[in-house]
């Protein structure tokens, strides 16, 4: 039976929960050494209990489970976007894991060369990547506006896209010298029509 204990100094989580919070949590947590950094292997242990786990450098980050609108959002978008997408592109909701050189992300859509769906493996390199897209949530805008906005363009995604709800924008950023370039905000209202990475159109207040 899950015991209750104190979150690790060394994880990070997004829960909005006041300070010495005490939450429930599989005893396969304490398995988990805290002198070293998490591993992808670590997070197997983790109980199934509907959060988000990733690896940011090292370091375990904990996201809540995203509510409807956010769900929804990204499936408007994951439709849309493997409705022009070419079919040496494959178009990957949320559930698909990026492995980076010291961080492991599970974007809300990652766009991947086609050939890489087709190997053995639970993750996919960052040369499978051609687009990753996050939606905001409030629990986790910073992790990323900051955090992923960092590791995705020092590890060499090309292109990071980033919804956010409240606004109604799309935020199209290109990788230049391995650090993102704002290439386009695209404001509701708008349909924005890129070649990039591939042909598509999208108003973004559409995808509520």
């Amino acid at each position: 039976r899950p015991r209750r204990c104190r979150i690790p100094a060394h994880v990070h989580g997004n829960h909005p929960s006041p300070p010495g919070d005490l939450i429930a949590v599989s005893s396969a947590l304490e398995l988990v050494p805290n002198d070293r950094p998490w591993t992808v292997e670590d997070l197997e242990r983790l109980p199934y209990d509907g959060n988000r786990y990733e690896i940011t450098n090292g370091s375990l980050l904990v996201t809540p489970a995203p509510a409807i609108p956010h769900v929804v959002i990204t499936a408007n978008l994951a439709w849309a976007l493997r409705a022009s997408a070419p079919k040496d592109l494959a178009v990957i909701p949320t559930g698909a894991g990026i492995q980076l050189r010291r961080s492991m992300y599970i974007p809300d859509i990652v766009v991947v060369h086609a050939a890489a769906t087709t190997r053995e493996g639970k993750l996919f390199d960052v040369s499978d990547v051609v687009l990753v897209v996050e939606v905001l949530s409030p629990s986790n805008a910073g992790t990323d506006l900051v955090l992923k906005r960092h590791d995705y363009a020092a590890d060499g995604i090309t292109w990071y896209w980033i919804v956010d709800p409240k606004a109604q924008t799309l935020t199209v950023l290109e990788n230049s010298d391995g650090s993102y370039v704002e290439r386009k905000i695209v404001q509701p209202g708008t349909n924005w029509t890129t070649d990039q990475p591939f042909r598509f159109s999208i108003d973004p207040a559409t995808l509520r």
